[in-house]
């Protein structure tokens, strides 16, 4: 009996081992729900978050959410589309959806145990991601010890502030892309959201990969992978799960 009991404290602490070196990425979302002062409601767009959270999971990563805050994440209800099946298999999972709507606050999470950080897009990143002190921070963290950072559609505006340690801006010199003015504009959003994504990565130095509106755009640059639109979320997190299998 005392054998059995020393075996299965074996296992158990293997088990804790094993279970502490899972591979993890962590997926940002924005805090902000409200477009600018129209009223209008905002956040992140639901398939930018559950496609690739079901691109990483499928690959065997888990996927922590956080937010600038923390706590309660704002879903931009335009995006709300339960006809596409991964956002179903999203929203029917309720350990996921408990995840996402009662965030991680990023000021607490530890980089050490993210191999990559994905940064969702929906217009309320628009008025939080850049502004964001622990956003900027963790995006550096995560680069720096050799993480991939990903981000699609709106979501690059978490790259605006981003400095290295080295000195140079994260995006000075880096091929990327995001939301397009021409998008903005195709939306009509070009004077209610407070700067135009393109236009603001162009100031930072980066060499800015225009697709057609709409159409899916991915662009790796070394570890930093950008999206441009929300038909881009899906390849944007293959392109990640790809740079972390190589």
């Amino acid at each position: 009996m005392h054998l059995l009991n020393v075996i299965f404290a074996f296992f158990l602490v293997v088990s804790a081992s094993a279970a502490s070196k899972d591979k993890q990425i962590l997926i940002v979302v924005t805090n902000h729900g409200e477009m600018g002062d129209t009223g209008a409601p905002t956040g992140y767009f639901l398939s930018e978050v559950s496609h690739p959270w079901h691109v990483f999971t499928e690959a065997g990563y888990r996927v922590d959410f956080a937010s600038p805050l923390g706590g309660f994440a704002p879903m931009d209800p335009k995006s709300f589309d339960l006809e596409d099946p991964v956002n179903r298999i999203f929203w029917d999972t309720l350990a996921v959806v408990e995840s996402v709507t009662n965030t991680l606050t990023l000021d607490e999470v530890d980089t050490d145990n993210y191999e990559a950080i994905f940064l969702a897009g929906g217009h309320g990143t628009m008025w939080d991601f850049a502004q964001s002190r622990s956003v900027a921070e963790r995006v550096a963290q995560i680069y720096q010890q050799g993480g991939i950072v990903g981000a699609v559609c709106h979501g690059p505006t978490a790259l605006l502030n981003v400095k290295l340690s080295s000195g140079p801006h994260l995006l000075d010199g880096k091929r990327v892309t995001g939301f397009t003015n021409d998008e903005e504009a195709a939306v009509k959003l070009t004077e209610i959201v407070p700067f135009l994504l393109e236009s603001e990565m162009q100031s930072k130095g980066a060499i800015f990969v225009a697709a057609d509106n709409f159409k899916p755009n991915v662009v790796v640059d070394q570890r930093l992978v950008t999206g441009q639109n929300p038909a881009s979320a899906t390849a944007a997190a293959e392109a990640i799960v790809q740079l972390l299998s190589e």
